[in-house]
């Protein structure tokens, strides 16, 4: 795995903690991890015939 740093307003890091002190998640990184597959997973479902996504810009 490579390490990513990324800034994220203190509110939705609060609402991250909720969801690792309640047991949906073991950890920070793993909660963050599960929204990536989340997203990407979207993005796969919304890709046009040409293979195009929608919504989401490539980099």
């Amino acid at each position: 795995m490579e390490r990513v740093t990324l800034r994220i307003p203190k509110q939705q890091i609060d609402e991250v903690e909720q969801m690792v002190e309640t047991g949906e998640f073991p950890n920070r990184s793993e909660a963050i991890r599960s929204a990536v597959r989340e997203m990407l997973s979207e993005q796969d479902t919304e890709r046009d015939d040409h293979g195009r996504a929608h919504g989401w810009a490539k980099v």
